[in-house]
């Protein structure tokens, strides 16, 4: 079967828009969104946006592949150990619309580097950091920007997909991560009345990952390696870490399930509420 280019996307998001109508997925062709994190949950986010019809697309990590992301990282396999995350994952989204516009960064986003991205530039921002410190950061930007934006909470030491849900940061409840991105955010006088995604299952206690692992030791090598070569000491935010929580795919590919729902219904409700 031969399909002309200038007909792909059409017949790829066919089924897209039966559900959502034509006026959305034009919305959808012209909507810039930025995802922080590109890891268990911004992963699948972006397949997601990717494969119902969102052309323009960037993500942003600077976090390399690692034996131990295969369990529930879309990008990771056994075949691309130590490369970037990022250029893993932007290769996979051409080959699903090699017409997207699709820009990988593999840097961190920071309090010195956060400038540099333009958050006002998108339309949606996704917040899937990791880190606190970033995390926060990049909250309190969307925030005073205007930006909006929507935010993962904890998908780690969960089990059970039937307890993540959307809400109000403000009204959380089970999630350790939520807790210190609140008392954080009220450090800052910045609102905590912003939209996330979390689970309000207990977690289960942290593991301690084994310094002697091989496979944590080959990946934390290529980290140094690649540290070495970008200059930014926060590429290997692994190697910082002496508690780390377990993650499942079933958990953490419906957080950035979830968040991609968020943008495409905002999108929705905006063009049915205009008709009104």
């Amino acid at each position: 079967m031969t399909i002309h280019m200038k007909d792909f996307y059409s017949i790829m998001t066919n089924r897209s828009e039966m559900v959502l109508g034509t006026e959305v997925m034009k919305r959808l062709s012209k909507t810039r969104i930025a995802i922080f994190g590109v890891g268990g949950v911004g992963g699948w986010c972006a397949e997601s946006l990717i494969r119902t019809g969102i052309t323009d697309l960037t993500l942003v990590d600077s976090d390399i592949v690692c034996p131990s992301n295969i369990n529930r990282q879309i990008q990771a396999t056994a075949l691309n150990i130590g490369r970037s995350k990022v250029e893993q994952i932007r290769k996979r989204l051409l080959e699903i619309n090699p017409e997207a516009k699709i820009t990988a960064r593999q840097e961190t986003f920071n309090e010195t580097t956060g400038a540099g991205f333009d958050l006002p530039s998108f339309d949606y921002v996704i917040d899937a950091i990791d880190s606190l410190e970033n995390k926060v950061h990049l909250i309190e930007q969307c925030v005073r920007s205007g930006v909006k934006f929507f935010s993962s909470m904890g998908a780690a030491a969960k089990t059970d997909p039937a307890k993540i849900k959307s809400g109000l940061l403000s009204t959380t409840t089970n999630c350790p991560l939520a807790r210190e991105v609140r008392k954080n955010l009220r450090k800052k006088k910045v609102t905590t009345d912003i939209v996330c995604v979390y689970s309000d299952e207990p977690p289960v206690d942290p593991a301690i990952e084994p310094v002697d692992e091989a496979g944590e030791y080959a990946c934390a090598n290529d980290m140094e390696s690649s540290r070495e070569k970008t200059g930014d000491a926060s590429s290997d935010s692994r190697l910082k870490k002496k508690r780390v929580n377990g993650s499942l795919v079933h958990v953490t590919a419906i957080f950035g399930f979830m968040l991609a729902g968020l943008i495409i219904n905002d999108l929705w409700k905006s063009v049915h509420f205009q008709k009104r």
